[in-house]
């Protein structure tokens, strides 16, 4: 698309030529009078640069300038003045402003302030994307296991992602990473330095979605107060991850087929062709084949998208990954709770290796988290996992009371209708805060465990980090030592 600018200035007769010679350099071009027609403009359109007169029939170009970027407006402004040494003209450029010319306009030197400035904010740009996708990416893109599924699937992306392939279409079960390997397709792929851009197409509202991929032009629906770009564009030169994209309406599946066979789409509302160079790697949990027969998903589009298919096989089919996978995350989470669990022990290693993982790679970290919280020993035991009863009964009453009858005639304790034990309180007839019977039930629960923190957090039913936030709230005695954390598990690189 041509880079647009916006003139300001009163002076028709100045932006005439203006306008003239900047059409000639490629640029599209539109004209305002004065500080509102100037306001409507940039919230219609949003223009890539500013030609900004100083002085305006209803106001400064300069305070302008301060509320087109309270507003978040980031075009690049040329200031255009008779007098440079105004005042004005030092307060545009502390605001941003690019660079300033003086009247009568040397058009030689506008055509290269022009160019200049555009060239810079696109750096900026680039700049901004990719700082914010390396805050976003906290964790590094590492495959754990070494499984001989696993590697060949490894081998098999390294390919893929070398490719020129604009389409991907990654399946596997819920848990299995499917986002992992799409960053790592984006990672190892000539796009690396461009932006990748997720969103969850079932996460988002259909009318919603539709504006967030395409974006929409000033008052194509009632809360379109400006132009907004989607993300297809934010993703130019990129990556475009569509996670679960199974759940997306039909009519933006054929709007998205129209993306991958001409690489161009209007925004909503819009009338222009937007041309944009984006892969797009799509994810499904479901049997996408299976919607096709139901009506659900467009046979097109599947047939377009499972040109370079990636099938990530579930855990259960690639046990010899269970075990570093659990190391990587014992390590893990010794660094974030500031404990030094060595691992787990024989039985837990044999009850993770017997259980299916329904939840795959995503179950078995939550799995190893919550044993991490609970596990008071050098070793991750099977009591703490919950992958059976064992876990099912943890948080009940059992372990503090085996006799369940015997607690709830307890003076002490009372038995809730769900079955849990829980001290016995006693509300004043003038009434409590509900802040006070919580630091009540912390510190009858320490009591009751004998200042042993873990045992304290299972009896009020929540972690022990949780426990020590309302220790330290209600300024309770306690804290408990922290152990170095062990040594980090070493992944395999993708």
């Amino acid at each position: 698309m041509k880079p647009s600018i916006l003139i300001v200035d009163d002076e028709k007769l100045l932006r005439w030529p203006l306008r003239r010679k900047c059409e000639a350099w490629g640029y599209e071009v539109e004209e305002a009078a004065d500080c509102a027609a100037a306001l409507a403009a940039v919230r219609a359109n949003s223009p890539d640069l500013l030609l900004l007169d100083v002085r305006l029939p209803d106001g400064n170009g300069v305070e302008l300038l301060r509320r087109l970027r309270d507003e978040g407006s980031l075009a690049p402004a040329v200031m255009i003045t008779a007098d440079p040494r105004i005042d004005d003209v030092k307060s545009a450029i502390r605001l941003g402003a690019y660079d300033y010319l003086t009247k009568p306009i040397d058009f030689e030197a506008l055509q290269i302030t022009i160019a200049n400035a555009l060239e810079t904010s696109r750096l900026r740009q680039e700049v901004g994307t990719l700082r914010d996708q390396m805050q976003r990416q906290t964790a590094p893109l590492e495959v754990i296991g070494a499984s001989p599924k696993l590697l060949t699937l490894i081998g098999f992306v390294r390919k893929v992602a070398a490719s020129e392939a604009s389409a991907i279409l990654i399946q596997g079960e819920s848990g299995t990473g499917k986002d992992l390997f799409a960053r790592a397709l984006h990672a190892g792929s000539a796009r690396r330095d461009r932006p990748f851009v997720a969103i969850n197409c079932s996460a988002i509202p259909e009318q919603l979605l539709e504006s967030e991929l395409f974006g929409h032009e000033r008052g194509a629906f009632t809360d379109a107060k400006t132009a907004k770009k989607g993300l297809l564009e934010s993703a130019d030169g990129g990556t475009l991850f569509l996670d679960e994209i199974g759940e997306m309406p039909m009519l933006l599946q054929a709007k998205l087929l129209r993306v991958l066979e001409e690489q161009n789409f209007r925004r909503v509302g819009g009338l222009k062709d937007i041309v944009v160079d984006v892969r797009i790697i799509a994810a499904s949990n479901r049997n996408l084949e299976d919607a096709v027969r139901a009506g659900q998903f467009r046979q097109d589009l599947f047939y377009r998208l499972m040109v370079i298919p990636i099938f990530i096989p579930p855990l259960r089919q690639r046990r010899e990954d269970i075990e570093p996978l659990s190391q990587f995350f014992v390590a893990h989470y010794n660094r974030r709770f500031r404990k030094n669990i060595r691992g787990l022990s024989p039985e837990a290693r044999e009850l993770m290796q017997a259980y299916d993982w329904p939840g795959n790679v995503r179950e078995l970290k939550n799995a190893i988290q919550r044993a991490m919280i609970l596990e008071d020993g050098e070793w991750i035991r099977p009591t703490y996992l919950p992958l059976h009863s064992e876990g099912a009964e943890l948080m009940t009453s059992k372990e503090a009371f085996p006799n369940a009858s015997a607690a709830a005639s307890s003076p002490e304790w009372q038995q809730l209708p769900s079955g849990r034990m829980l001290p016995k309180l006693e509300i004043p007839a003038s009434g409590t805060s509900l802040e006070e019977m919580e630091r009540a039930m912390v510190e009858q629960a320490l009591l009751q465990a004998n200042g042993n923190q873990s045992k304290a957090a299972r009896l009020l039913d929540i972690s022990r980090d949780a426990l020590r936030y309302k220790m330290k709230k209600f300024h309770l005695d306690g804290g408990g030592e922290h152990e170095e954390p062990a040594a980090a598990a070493q992944p395999h690189p993708l």
